[in-house]
């Protein structure tokens, strides 16, 4: 995830909705209280940080690209950032007590993400992994965006709204796994929901010729349906444990 960020981390921290701060009171609930320390991992410029914050613990934010790092503590200077991926951040020892991901658990190594988060918790911790779907409100806006996105790059995919939680859960490394999500609507103009796509990990890593495309091409069909589009929020909060006795 190094560098598909960093150039435009103030327009992401801008335009990238915050998270509800309901997660906090069901992270601290399902933890059993205010956790000693809390680590994030791919904090970013800190959407999920305002929210981890509000457990009232010491927070140290794990973020690989110096840029977003440098706009993260701008803004939330009593953190503690480590730049560096997840795959080589080394954790304390005896681990933490609650590791949490907003909305990068798709940028970890697949390979490794659930038993490097396992093994960097104390027995019992908490893993807290959450993030935005974004859908749309009106099913034409949403079968119009489609439409024009495939035809611009019909590799285009998009993972199903549940994956982490399949993720965490296949895993077979947690225990006490559950799932909360929560809805809202978010209208906005056309401008501003060009300055949100330009912030989508898909549109900065596909080439300078696509990304014109789709912005001549999105910019026409926000402005057909009235210059607003109302995004329609899925906020996914998965929370699992690391089990109090060693694997096997």
């Amino acid at each position: 995830m190094t560098g598909v960020f960093g150039d435009v981390a103030d327009l992401y921290d801008d335009v990238r909705p915050d998270y509800p701060t309901a997660l906090a009171d069901l992270i601290h609930d399902y933890h059993g209280g205010t956790p000693d320390t809390v680590t994030e991992i791919g904090a970013g410029t800190g959407k999920g940080t305002a929210v981890l914050l509000r457990l009232g613990a010491p927070v140290t934010c794990v973020e690989p690209d110096p840029r977003m790092a440098a706009r993260l503590t701008a803004t939330f200077p009593q953190v503690h950032a480590v730049t560096s991926t997840f795959e080589r951040w080394q954790p304390p020892t005896g681990g933490v007590p609650l590791l949490a991901c907003a909305l990068a658990w798709h940028w970890l190594d697949p390979a490794t993400r659930n038993a490097r988060a396992h093994d960097a918790l104390t027995p019992g911790g908490t893993l807290a992994v959450f993030g935005h779907e974004y859908g749309y409100a009106d099913p034409a806006q949403a079968r119009a965006v489609d439409t024009t996105l495939r035809a611009i790059d019909p590799t285009a995919t998009r993972r199903r709204a549940d994956w982490f939680h399949h993720d965490i859960t296949a895993s077979d490394l947690f225990t006490d796994v559950r799932a909360d999500t929560l809805h809202r609507d978010l209208p906005l103009s056309t401008d501003r929901y060009l300055r949100l796509l330009q912030t989508f990990g898909p549109y900065r890593q596909r080439t300078a010729e696509q990304q014109t495309r789709a912005a001549t091409a999105m910019r026409t069909l926000v402005d057909d349906f009235g210059g607003t589009v109302v995004l329609r929020l899925r906020t996914t909060l998965v929370l699992a444990r690391r089990p109090r006795t060693s694997r096997s």
